[in-house]
């Protein structure tokens, strides 16, 4: 029995036609699952009882179960425990723009970015859409509250899970859906420049974000494995051809590493590296955790980097600091509870 939460609204219309019934249903079926947030199909009320006893033998409406949440100043995290057991994150940050999901696209990740909680915990499988899409449900009803923005930059890297991704975001988008803005809805990859020419394909209006987090090969290497197999010239030659053809602004993601990547020459070659190019850098306040080499860079130095890339006409902004004693580094949660076990 296949859970509905994956289906589209065209899957739903070319099942309802194969069992002869008007592709119509497939609208009011969404309308009760993401407007009025039925728990069971005997609640929909404008449907024959035998169209909602087929639902019941081809469908179920399982949600996922919540393991633990902790909160800190505008901020919820969450764990979630899967069908079979495994465990995945989602965290909700409250911004002056509205409620953010950030949520997970895998169970474990095997990009291995080495500042990154997450890629200790290698990939055990992609999610379904409906893994991606329950969190939003299940955390929009525990704090009674509307989520109007989502990120997929939780556990995992969402292009190395392609197809679900892309048919979660557009069961989100949908107006029959859960009706998220597409300009609400962020991907952010490491940089796998293949899945990046098949999203430029895709046409997709979502916005995009890199994990950037070096201005030179030698120190992303370092970091992220991913990029010696796709290099800086590799994933900004392609970086320039989406936005070439899509006229949308890029958001570069760049964790602040004590020492690392925080001098004032990264800054000056990072203003060199982007010049000329429709993005603007989000500056990271790094999660420290137990388990990492790596230390956050102070303030002063941030606001240096800041200055640096404003001096050099670089767009950038540095993201508002959420949860760092809450274990809010993507990971930290799921790696805790299985130690517990």
């Amino acid at each position: 029995m296949k859970n509905i939460y994956n289906y589209s609204i065209e899957d739903l219309e070319n099942y309802f036609l194969t069992i002869n019934e008007k592709k119509f249903r497939a609208t009011q079926v969404y309308e009760w699952l993401y407007k009025m947030r039925i728990n069971n199909f005997d609640e929909i009320k404008n449907m024959k009882q035998d169209v909602k006893e087929k639902l019941k033998e081809d469908f179920n409406l399982d949600k996922l179960t919540i393991v633990s949440k902790v909160q800190g100043q505008d901020v919820y995290k969450y764990l979630f425990k899967l069908h079979d057991g495994n465990t995945i994150e989602a965290v909700l940050m409250k911004q002056s723009y509205g409620n953010s999901l950030c949520v997970s696209t895998q169970v474990g990740c095997n990009i291995g970015c080495h500042f990154c909680e997450s890629g200790k915990l290698k990939r055990i499988r992609n999610l379904e859409p409906s893994e991606m899409l329950l969190p939003i449900l299940a955390i929009e009803a525990d704090l009674n509250i509307r989520i109007s923005h989502v990120v997929l930059m939780g556990i995992g890297e969402p292009f190395d899970n392609y197809d679900n991704v892309i048919k979660f975001i557009n069961i989100i988008n949908h107006p029959k859906g859960i009706d998220i803005g597409a300009r609400h809805i962020t991907v952010s990859t490491s940089g796998l420049v293949p899945k990046i020419e098949q999203f430029i394909k895709d046409g997709k209006q979502v916005n995009l974000a890199i994990s950037l987090h070096a201005p030179n090969d030698e120190i992303r290497n370092k970091l992220m494995p991913i990029n010696k197999v796709y290099n800086l010239s590799m994933l900004i030659k392609t970086i320039k051809k989406y936005i070439r053809i899509t006229n949308r602004r890029v958001t570069m993601e760049y964790i602040m590493l004590k020492g690392i990547n925080d001098s004032s020459e990264c800054a000056n070659e990072l203003s060199q590296l982007l010049k000329g190019i429709n993005c603007y850098v989000n500056l990271i306040p790094y999660n420290e955790t137990s388990n990492s080499q790596f230390k956050k860079s102070n303030k002063e130095n941030v606001m240096k980097f800041y200055d640096t890339l404003k001096r050099n006409k670089i767009n950038v902004t540095i993201r508002k600091e959420f949860g760092s004693n809450l274990m809010a580094a993507c990971g930290q949660l799921r790696a805790n509870y299985k130690e517990d076990q």
